[in-house]
Protein backbone atom coordinates (compact mmCIF):
# COMPACT_ATOMS: atom_id res chain seq x y z
CA UNK A 1 0.00 0.00 0.00
CA UNK A 2 1.25 3.40 -1.15
CA UNK A 3 1.71 6.19 1.93
CA UNK A 4 -0.99 8.63 0.02
CA UNK A 5 -3.69 5.22 -0.04
CA UNK A 6 -2.89 4.95 3.70
CA UNK A 7 -3.34 8.74 4.14
CA UNK A 8 -6.66 8.43 2.52
CA UNK A 9 -7.22 5.79 4.76
CA UNK A 10 -6.86 7.22 7.41
CA UNK A 11 -8.69 10.33 6.33
CA UNK A 12 -11.73 8.33 5.85
CA UNK A 13 -11.86 6.90 9.22
CA UNK A 14 -11.76 10.45 10.97
CA UNK A 15 -14.23 11.94 8.64
CA UNK A 16 -16.53 9.19 9.43
CA UNK A 17 -15.29 9.04 13.13
CA UNK A 18 -14.81 5.57 13.12
CA UNK A 19 -12.20 4.08 15.77
CA UNK A 20 -11.24 0.37 14.03
CA UNK A 21 -7.74 0.68 16.06
CA UNK A 22 -6.00 -2.10 14.39
CA UNK A 23 -7.06 -1.44 10.93
CA UNK A 24 -5.92 2.29 11.48
CA UNK A 25 -2.31 0.98 13.60
CA UNK A 26 -1.73 -1.00 9.78
CA UNK A 27 -2.22 2.00 8.02
CA UNK A 28 -0.77 4.43 10.50
CA UNK A 29 2.43 2.17 10.56
CA UNK A 30 2.84 2.42 7.43
CA UNK A 31 3.38 6.30 7.33
CA UNK A 32 5.62 6.86 10.47
CA UNK A 33 7.84 3.71 8.43
CA UNK A 34 7.63 5.95 5.63
CA UNK A 35 9.43 8.38 7.23
CA UNK A 36 7.77 11.33 6.28
CA UNK A 37 7.14 13.07 8.68
CA UNK A 38 10.61 13.88 9.90
CA UNK A 39 10.95 15.53 6.47
CA UNK A 40 8.09 17.54 6.72
CA UNK A 41 8.64 21.53 7.98
CA UNK A 42 6.51 24.33 8.50
CA UNK A 43 5.26 23.59 5.46
CA UNK A 44 3.59 20.32 5.81
CA UNK A 45 0.49 19.73 5.43
CA UNK A 46 -1.45 19.24 8.65
CA UNK A 47 -3.24 16.17 7.68
CA UNK A 48 -0.17 14.28 7.97
CA UNK A 49 0.06 15.43 11.60
CA UNK A 50 -3.48 14.88 12.41
CA UNK A 51 -2.74 11.51 11.11
CA UNK A 52 0.17 10.70 13.34
CA UNK A 53 -2.31 11.31 16.43
CA UNK A 54 -4.28 9.33 15.08
CA UNK A 55 -2.05 6.25 15.02
CA UNK A 56 -1.14 7.40 18.56
CA UNK A 57 -3.84 6.77 19.88
CA UNK A 58 -4.64 3.79 18.25
CA UNK A 59 -1.76 2.10 19.11
CA UNK A 60 -2.77 2.90 22.82
CA UNK A 61 -5.66 0.96 22.09
CA UNK A 62 -3.91 -1.96 20.72
CA UNK A 63 -0.63 -1.86 23.37
CA UNK A 64 2.19 -0.65 21.31
CA UNK A 65 3.21 2.07 23.97
CA UNK A 66 6.41 1.98 21.97
CA UNK A 67 5.10 3.29 18.32
CA UNK A 68 3.09 5.68 20.79
CA UNK A 69 5.62 7.38 22.43
CA UNK A 70 7.38 7.77 19.12
CA UNK A 71 4.57 8.96 17.80
CA UNK A 72 3.94 11.95 20.41
CA UNK A 73 7.53 12.37 20.20
CA UNK A 74 7.19 13.43 16.85
CA UNK A 75 4.46 15.33 17.53
CA UNK A 76 5.86 17.18 20.55
CA UNK A 77 8.69 18.35 18.63
CA UNK A 78 6.39 19.86 15.74
CA UNK A 79 4.01 21.56 18.27
CA UNK A 80 6.03 22.15 21.68
CA UNK A 81 2.98 23.19 24.17
CA UNK A 82 0.11 22.25 22.55
CA UNK A 83 -2.56 22.02 24.38
CA UNK A 84 -3.70 19.07 22.33
CA UNK A 85 -0.28 17.41 22.75
CA UNK A 86 -0.82 17.72 26.81
CA UNK A 87 -4.19 15.82 26.13
CA UNK A 88 -2.49 12.78 24.20
CA UNK A 89 0.33 12.67 26.82
CA UNK A 90 -2.26 12.42 29.51
CA UNK A 91 -4.60 9.51 27.70
CA UNK A 92 -0.52 7.49 27.52
CA UNK A 93 0.07 8.30 30.96
CA UNK A 94 -3.62 6.66 31.84
CA UNK A 95 -2.71 3.41 30.14
CA UNK A 96 0.05 2.64 32.44
CA UNK A 97 0.29 5.08 35.62
CA UNK A 98 -2.59 5.05 38.39
CA UNK A 99 -5.32 6.77 37.93
CA UNK A 100 -4.45 8.95 41.11
CA UNK A 101 -1.49 10.53 38.63
CA UNK A 102 -3.24 11.28 35.63
CA UNK A 103 -5.74 13.17 38.00
CA UNK A 104 -3.41 15.06 39.34
CA UNK A 105 -1.09 15.56 35.69
CA UNK A 106 -4.84 16.57 34.40
CA UNK A 107 -5.85 19.02 37.63
CA UNK A 108 -2.10 20.71 37.27
CA UNK A 109 -2.99 21.45 33.61
CA UNK A 110 -6.29 22.71 34.74
CA UNK A 111 -4.68 25.23 37.46
CA UNK A 112 -2.69 26.71 34.90
CA UNK A 113 -5.66 26.97 32.21
CA UNK A 114 -9.39 25.94 33.26
CA UNK A 115 -10.71 26.19 30.26
CA UNK A 116 -8.95 23.09 28.42
CA UNK A 117 -12.05 21.46 27.57
CA UNK A 118 -10.20 18.58 26.24
CA UNK A 119 -8.32 18.18 29.35
CA UNK A 120 -11.46 18.64 31.73
CA UNK A 121 -13.25 15.73 29.73
CA UNK A 122 -10.51 13.40 30.37
CA UNK A 123 -10.59 14.26 34.26
CA UNK A 124 -14.01 13.70 34.20
CA UNK A 125 -13.49 10.03 32.32
CA UNK A 126 -11.16 8.81 34.83
CA UNK A 127 -13.34 9.45 37.64
CA UNK A 128 -15.89 7.66 36.24
CA UNK A 129 -13.91 5.18 35.13
CA UNK A 130 -12.73 4.71 39.07
CA UNK A 131 -15.91 4.81 40.60
CA UNK A 132 -16.02 8.01 41.57
CA UNK A 133 -19.30 9.00 39.74
CA UNK A 134 -20.82 11.71 42.03
CA UNK A 135 -17.79 13.67 41.32
CA UNK A 136 -17.56 13.01 37.48
CA UNK A 137 -21.04 14.61 37.59
CA UNK A 138 -20.34 17.42 39.75
CA UNK A 139 -17.66 18.24 37.63
CA UNK A 140 -19.00 17.41 34.39
CA UNK A 141 -22.18 20.00 35.61
CA UNK A 142 -19.34 22.96 36.02
CA UNK A 143 -18.08 22.27 32.49
CA UNK A 144 -21.51 22.48 31.03
CA UNK A 145 -22.16 25.66 33.12
CA UNK A 146 -19.44 27.32 31.68
CA UNK A 147 -19.93 25.32 28.05
CA UNK A 148 -23.34 25.36 27.74
CA UNK A 149 -23.32 24.48 24.06
CA UNK A 150 -21.12 21.08 24.31
CA UNK A 151 -23.55 18.61 23.12
CA UNK A 152 -21.10 15.68 24.03
CA UNK A 153 -20.68 16.73 27.96
CA UNK A 154 -24.85 16.84 27.85
CA UNK A 155 -25.02 12.89 26.46
CA UNK A 156 -21.84 11.71 29.11
CA UNK A 157 -24.17 13.10 31.40
CA UNK A 158 -27.39 11.61 29.96
CA UNK A 159 -25.40 8.62 30.12
CA UNK A 160 -23.86 8.54 33.64
CA UNK A 161 -27.76 9.13 34.99
CA UNK A 162 -29.03 6.38 32.82
CA UNK A 163 -26.34 3.81 34.40
CA UNK A 164 -27.41 5.29 38.22
CA UNK A 165 -31.27 4.39 36.93
CA UNK A 166 -31.59 8.07 37.77
CA UNK A 167 -33.47 8.18 34.04
CA UNK A 168 -35.60 11.53 35.01
CA UNK A 169 -32.22 13.45 35.45
CA UNK A 170 -31.01 11.41 32.33
CA UNK A 171 -33.92 12.90 29.94
CA UNK A 172 -33.60 15.97 31.48
CA UNK A 173 -29.77 16.13 30.32
CA UNK A 174 -31.09 14.77 26.88
CA UNK A 175 -33.62 17.56 26.75
CA UNK A 176 -30.70 20.11 26.42
CA UNK A 177 -29.29 18.42 23.99
CA UNK A 178 -32.62 17.91 21.81
CA UNK A 179 -32.17 22.23 22.64
CA UNK A 180 -28.66 22.15 20.78
CA UNK A 181 -29.25 19.67 17.97
CA UNK A 182 -33.41 19.17 17.48
CA UNK A 183 -32.38 17.96 13.43
CA UNK A 184 -30.82 15.17 15.16
CA UNK A 185 -33.26 11.73 14.75
CA UNK A 186 -30.79 9.63 16.97
CA UNK A 187 -31.09 11.65 19.92
CA UNK A 188 -34.85 12.33 19.80
CA UNK A 189 -34.99 8.56 19.71
CA UNK A 190 -32.41 8.11 22.32
CA UNK A 191 -34.40 10.23 24.18
CA UNK A 192 -37.60 8.59 23.56
CA UNK A 193 -36.03 5.50 24.72
CA UNK A 194 -35.56 7.28 28.31
CA UNK A 195 -38.83 8.74 28.75
CA UNK A 196 -40.12 5.23 27.95
CA UNK A 197 -37.39 3.04 30.55
CA UNK A 198 -38.46 6.08 33.47
CA UNK A 199 -42.57 5.05 32.45
CA UNK A 200 -44.08 8.02 31.23
CA UNK A 201 -45.09 6.49 28.05
CA UNK A 202 -47.43 9.21 27.03
CA UNK A 203 -44.00 11.00 26.31
CA UNK A 204 -42.69 8.36 24.95
CA UNK A 205 -45.06 7.59 21.98
CA UNK A 206 -45.43 11.71 21.33
CA UNK A 207 -40.88 11.02 20.90
CA UNK A 208 -41.39 8.16 19.26
CA UNK A 209 -43.70 9.28 16.45
CA UNK A 210 -40.87 12.41 16.32
CA UNK A 211 -38.87 10.19 15.00
CA UNK A 212 -41.25 8.75 12.77
CA UNK A 213 -41.84 12.12 11.09
CA UNK A 214 -38.11 12.75 11.28
CA UNK A 215 -37.14 9.95 9.59
CA UNK A 216 -39.94 8.97 6.97
CA UNK A 217 -39.09 9.99 3.42
CA UNK A 218 -42.27 11.66 2.96
CA UNK A 219 -45.15 11.68 4.95
CA UNK A 220 -48.03 11.72 1.88
CA UNK A 221 -50.76 8.64 2.48
CA UNK A 222 -49.87 7.22 -0.71
CA UNK A 223 -45.85 6.96 -0.72
CA UNK A 224 -46.73 5.85 3.11
CA UNK A 225 -48.91 2.81 1.92
CA UNK A 226 -45.63 2.15 -0.71
CA UNK A 227 -42.82 2.97 1.30
CA UNK A 228 -40.45 0.85 3.58
CA UNK A 229 -39.47 1.71 6.84
CA UNK A 230 -35.55 1.77 7.14
CA UNK A 231 -33.38 1.82 10.08
CA UNK A 232 -34.26 3.57 13.62
CA UNK A 233 -37.92 4.45 11.60
CA UNK A 234 -38.91 0.57 12.59
CA UNK A 235 -37.33 1.20 16.14
CA UNK A 236 -39.34 4.16 16.31
CA UNK A 237 -42.44 2.17 15.09
CA UNK A 238 -41.24 -1.00 18.00
CA UNK A 239 -41.43 1.85 20.35
CA UNK A 240 -45.11 3.46 19.56
CA UNK A 241 -46.53 -0.36 19.71
CA UNK A 242 -44.86 -0.43 22.65
CA UNK A 243 -46.10 2.23 24.24
CA UNK A 244 -49.84 2.10 22.82
CA UNK A 245 -49.47 -1.43 24.93
CA UNK A 246 -48.74 -0.45 27.98
CA UNK A 247 -51.11 2.85 28.04
CA UNK A 248 -53.85 0.03 26.84
CA UNK A 249 -52.88 -2.04 29.94
CA UNK A 250 -53.59 1.32 32.46
CA UNK A 251 -56.82 3.59 31.96
CA UNK A 252 -55.70 5.82 34.95
CA UNK A 253 -52.13 6.43 33.76
CA UNK A 254 -50.96 9.85 34.19
CA UNK A 255 -47.97 11.17 32.73
CA UNK A 256 -44.91 12.70 34.99
CA UNK A 257 -43.75 15.25 32.25
CA UNK A 258 -47.97 16.36 32.15
CA UNK A 259 -48.06 15.22 28.20
CA UNK A 260 -51.30 14.64 27.37
CA UNK A 261 -52.13 10.75 26.39
CA UNK A 262 -52.43 10.48 22.58
CA UNK A 263 -55.88 10.55 20.61
CA UNK A 264 -57.41 7.38 18.59
CA UNK A 265 -54.67 5.08 20.21
CA UNK A 266 -56.01 2.04 18.51
CA UNK A 267 -55.36 3.64 15.21
CA UNK A 268 -51.72 4.57 16.26
CA UNK A 269 -51.68 0.65 16.78
CA UNK A 270 -52.88 -0.42 13.94
CA UNK A 271 -50.37 1.88 11.64
CA UNK A 272 -47.50 0.81 14.21
CA UNK A 273 -48.63 -2.54 13.56
CA UNK A 274 -48.84 -2.25 9.63
CA UNK A 275 -45.47 -0.27 9.69
CA UNK A 276 -43.60 -3.42 11.30
CA UNK A 277 -45.49 -5.46 9.28
CA UNK A 278 -44.66 -3.69 5.98
CA UNK A 279 -40.72 -3.42 6.92
CA UNK A 280 -40.66 -7.55 7.29
CA UNK A 281 -42.42 -8.16 4.91
CA UNK A 282 -40.56 -6.46 1.75
CA UNK A 283 -38.32 -8.57 -0.22
CA UNK A 284 -34.78 -7.79 -1.85
CA UNK A 285 -32.50 -6.23 -0.16
CA UNK A 286 -34.90 -4.24 2.12
CA UNK A 287 -36.08 -7.56 2.84
CA UNK A 288 -33.04 -8.38 4.78
CA UNK A 289 -34.35 -7.17 8.21
CA UNK A 290 -37.33 -10.12 7.45
CA UNK A 291 -35.25 -12.11 9.13
CA UNK A 292 -37.43 -13.47 12.31
CA UNK A 293 -40.35 -12.26 10.27
CA UNK A 294 -42.91 -14.89 11.94
CA UNK A 295 -42.27 -14.13 15.30
CA UNK A 296 -42.75 -10.06 14.64
CA UNK A 297 -46.01 -10.72 12.99
CA UNK A 298 -47.27 -12.78 16.12
CA UNK A 299 -46.00 -10.06 18.88
CA UNK A 300 -47.54 -7.79 16.57
CA UNK A 301 -50.96 -9.45 15.94
CA UNK A 302 -51.38 -9.48 19.86
CA UNK A 303 -54.23 -7.13 20.69
CA UNK A 304 -54.21 -4.16 23.03
CA UNK A 305 -56.26 -5.76 25.82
Amino acid sequence: MSLQSALERLATYRANNTRTSQDIFRNGLLVLQKGSFKKLGDDGKPFRWTSLEQLALASVDVGRLDIADQCLQLIADKFPNSPRVDCLVGIRMEATEPPETALKYYADILEADSANVAIWKRRISVLRRTGKVEKAVNELLQLLDTFYTDVEGWLELADIYASCNQYDHSFQALSHVLLLTPQNPFYVLQAAETAYTSEDFFLAIKMFLTVVDMTDADDSEQLLQESTPLGITVRAWFGVKLCARRIAQNANMKSLSNTSAPKNLELLDELATERLRVAYSSSGQKGEIAKGRQEVFAWVATPLA
